[in-house]
């Protein structure tokens, strides 16, 4: 028997919409999910939303449901929590009425194979499950640093992943974390959470300051979490010697220029990607991405999401539109917009 669903589409700059499909029912290993609430990725999504994707980029292909083509239009989004409401005659490990997280898109139902679902612990509740990706994308920073005991971390962008990244370099031996945002709530949230210091972007003195308190040695390592190009030039200006910096933003089509002419090659500076979908290749031998999940779901009921949840808003599914313009025009208003479906 077919259901229907409602999805978010992306059509084209600026604009969303929504989109009526049929579905049929699943069959063999696949379940038929009802969504809960879903999270906007304020990085990546709001690039989607401003049209600032290189048109013919690929689209994830590991998330089946995702449709369409960049720029537009395209149904895109990764963070979905939902109930099992119906499953195939070969399902083996889920029943009706389990709350899963699922690499989905935002909206109302989907059918995905058995596999691609998490069932998720008890101590994780559905509100709280929609961080699971910005907590994968943070753990894979923090291994991407080999961060060591004792060191110093600055981290650009207090976002959601920026704020777990700050709670995560604190239980991985950090000795001084320095955090840097435009948006003052954000700071002090961080500060809250583990940072020992957080600083305005635009301050004059940023550099001196971080030099002075570090002893003139600068940070060990340098997380660029805020989506902004010209903090890569800052992070390069409080590198120490040989230290390096760890960039999880994702620029879209906006252009980083970079001033490698002093700082960068005196001081051995080294410039390392980090991006969720995959695990750096020395640790491959020893870590996988389902150990990494298991790990996130272990830390997930130990990080205070209730500071976060605290500076965050959620939103009615088909409140989507309004969600959208206001995380590309007053950013400072939400750290997380989470759509409602219930």
């Amino acid at each position: 028997m077919k259901t229907k669903s409602k999805s978010l589409w992306f059509l084209r700059r600026k604009e969303v919409g929504f989109r009526e499909e049929e579905l049929d029912a699943p069959r063999g290993n696949e379940i038929l999910v009802e969504t809960l609430y879903s999270g906007i990725s304020h990085g990546t999504e709001r690039l989607i939303y401003r049209g600032e994707v290189a048109e013919g980029l690929q689209l994830n292909s590991s998330i089946k449901t995702i449709k369409g083509q960049f720029p537009f239009p395209v149904k895109y989004g990764y963070s979905n929590v939902g109930k099992v409401v119906d499953t195939g005659e070969e399902v083996s490990v889920l029943r009706k009425g389990d709350v899963i997280f699922a690499f989905n898109p935002h909206e109302t139902r989907y059918v995905i194979p058995e596999k691609e679902a998490i069932k998720l612990p008890a101590d994780i509740s559905p509100l709280h499950g929609v961080f699971i990706p910005s907590v994968e994308t943070a753990v894979n920073a923090v291994l991407d640093s080999g961060i060591k005991l004792g060191e110093s971390v600055v981290i650009f962008g207090q976002g959601t992943v920026g704020l777990f990244i700050t709670q995560l370099m604190r239980k991985s031996g950090a000795d001084k974390i320095f955090t840097v945002d435009k948006i003052e709530k954000r700071r002090d949230i961080s500060l809250k959470l583990g940072a020992d210091f957080s600083f305005d972007p635009d301050r004059d003195d940023l550099s001196a300051a971080i030099m002075e308190l570090t002893d003139g040695i600068g940070a060990d390592v340098i997380i660029e979490a805020s989506g902004s190009p010209s903090a890569l030039n800052n992070a390069i200006k409080l590198a120490a010697f040989q230290g390096q910096v760890i960039v999880v933003s994702w620029y879209g089509t906006k252009p980083v220029t970079l001033d490698l002419g002093v700082e960068f090659h005196r001081r051995r500076i080294r410039i390392k990607s980090s991006q969720v979908s995959f695990i750096d290749p020395a640790l491959t031998p020893r870590w996988s991405i389902k150990r990494r999940m298991a790990l996130v779901l272990k830390l997930l009921p130990q990080l205070n999401l209730d500071r976060l949840l605290s500076i965050s808003r959620i939103c009615h599914f088909e409140e989507a539109e309004e969600a959208y313009e206001m995380i590309d025009k007053n950013p400072e208003e939400a750290l997380q917009v989470i759509l409602s479906y219930v």
